[in-house]
């Protein structure tokens, strides 16, 4: 047992909380949610729906 402690790199833990969450969305694995109920869209002529990733801010529209 070691009387000292434990030594943490703090660029690996600044880098580790950096990346956090981004590296699935990179792959694919987005965190979908609802911004805005529902919208109509007037030349379409069907409701949308906006749905946000929490993790990384990308916007999808989806028509129901």
């Amino acid at each position: 047992m070691n009387p000292m402690g434990e030594i943490v790199s703090l660029k690996k833990a600044r880098r580790k909380r950096k990346s956090k969450g981004k590296t699935l969305c990179k792959s694919g694995f987005h965190k979908w949610a609802i911004d805005q109920k529902k919208q109509f869209d007037v030349k379409k002529g069907r409701l949308v729906t906006i749905k946000r990733c929490e993790r990384c801010g990308v916007t999808k529209t989806t028509f129901d």
